[in-house]
């Protein structure tokens, strides 16, 4: 397959300008809206922990609600590969429409699920089945996402183009941690326990059908031209059996990226209040921060490696973060306030998303066109799963048994040398026709 970037009549310039806008705009959205539905729990977690989890203990409520946050991501690597597999069968935009639909699901059930007091262990259950929906939805998201960006772009703006999907998280997280800061300031403490935190979750399920919305009118970018060889080979056994390197290599890529992510931008809302001791909304405002260095840094990192190429990007900004996080953390410790907070987490997001964007829109073109959402989703959730998911657990865990604030600092440098390492197997894909 090559990928000829027009999705409207040839040569018809205006008309495949019209259309990059539209796929551009419904997938961005799109993806916006379920990655909002994903993080907000994080931002919502220490009442959750308080309302779901009772304990005597308010570290182990934050632990059980990190714990259940992160189960989300177990069933990702589930969700990829069988959605992955659907989107490489059946289309990119029908997979993109099934996971929005199974998103809003998972959403509701946590937004209604009732409070321990009022159920017991009932609303517990339901908080985590949602969560497991979520996650099973978000592994094949991505995928098939990326996959209809990377499969209409032209080979020498494939960058651009790709670096929408990880702009249009940074959206999803910009509109959880506005949507966030807007109940916990408007609202009395006791309200936004009581029931404030569920409008967070109700409206992310509301807002789903304008992505399902934008995306029908999509053209397929895959069905058409691979129907044949995608329906009679197992596009799992094509990506596992024929590129085991690159599944390896590509897992190491994400790594850095998802622990960054999950650090800087979505742990600071508990960070700020536990370790700084500054008010909940400064941890939030953070959030914001790091959502929007996302959303500007995302495409300029995609249009930089389609000039320069996808490795020195991905290399130079891993290399800039391992660097600068360990000081950057130091200085936040020794002098806590919302200024310096919001410097430093759009700072460090901003080298993140450099390199992150890069690799997001990497993953699908090391991969062939039967097995290429497949593939992405399988390595990307798997990259995503441990690393991601349980990095807030993991982080709030060490500072917990070590007593030093600067162990999330040491988790990020650590991944992100990883993506360094992994960086070396991967081939340089800067301009390459997709096949």
């Amino acid at each position: 397959m090559s990928v000829t970037g027009t999705t409207g009549p040839s040569g018809a310039a205006s008309l495949r300008a019209h259309s990059h806008v539209r796929l551009i705009a419904a997938c961005t959205i799109g993806n916006a809206l379920e990655f909002y539905d994903f993080v907000v729990f994080s931002f919502f977690a220490r009442t959750i922990g308080a309302l779901f989890f009772p304990a005597q203990d308010p570290t182990a409520q934050l632990l059980l609600a990190f714990a259940t946050y992160g189960v989300g991501f177990f069933l990702r690597p589930l969700g990829g590969l069988v959605l992955g597999a659907y989107a490489d069968r059946k289309g990119r935009k029908t997979a993109t429409l099934l996971t929005l639909a199974l998103m809003a699901l998972g959403t509701c059930m946590i937004g209604l699920a009732p409070a321990h007091a009022t159920s017991g262990l009932t609303g517990a259950s339901i908080v985590l089945l949602g969560r497991l929906l979520q996650g099973f939805s978000a592994g094949g998201e991505v995928g098939a996402s990326t996959t209809l960006l990377a499969e209409h772009a032209p080979s020498h703006r494939r960058g651009f183009f790709g670096s929408w999907q990880l702009a249009s998280q940074g959206l999803g997280v910009t509109a959880a941690a506005v949507v966030a800061f807007a109940i916990t300031t408007m609202l009395p403490p006791a309200d936004v326990t009581a029931w404030g935190w569920r409008l967070a979750f109700l409206l992310g399920a509301l807002i789903v059908p304008v992505g399902l919305w934008l995306r029908v009118a999509l053209e397929e970018s895959h069905a058409n031209e691979a129907d044949m060889r995608t329906r009679s080979v197992s596009s799992l056994r094509i990506a596992v059996k024929q590129f085991p390197g690159r599944i390896l290599a590509g897992v190491g890529l994400v790594v850095g990226g998802t622990a960054a992510n999950a650090i800087i931008v979505l742990y600071m809302a508990t960070y700020a209040v536990t370790q700084l001791h500054l008010p909940p909304q400064a941890g939030l405002l953070a959030g914001i921060a790091g959502g929007l260095a996302n959303v500007i840094v995302a495409p300029l990192g995609g249009a930089l490696s389609d000039r320069v190429g996808r490795k020195p990007v991905i290399l130079i900004s891993y290399l800039l973060l391992v660097v600068a996080i360990h000081p950057a953390f130091l200085a936040l410790n020794a002098s806590p306030s919302v200024n310096t907070l919001l410097w430093i987490i759009g700072g460090l997001s901003a080298l993140n998303t450099l390199g992150a964007a890069t690799v997001i829109l990497t993953l699908p073109e090391i991969f062939p066109v039967e097995a290429r959402a497949t593939g992405m989703s399988l390595v990307y959730a798997l990259g995503v799963a441990i690393f991601g998911g349980f990095g807030q657990f993991i982080v709030t865990w060490l500072i917990q048994t070590t007593g030093n604030p600067l162990a999330a600092a040491w988790y990020v440098m650590a991944c992100a040398a990883a993506t360094v390492i992994a960086l070396a197997a991967i081939p340089e894909m800067r301009g390459h026709k997709l096949v």
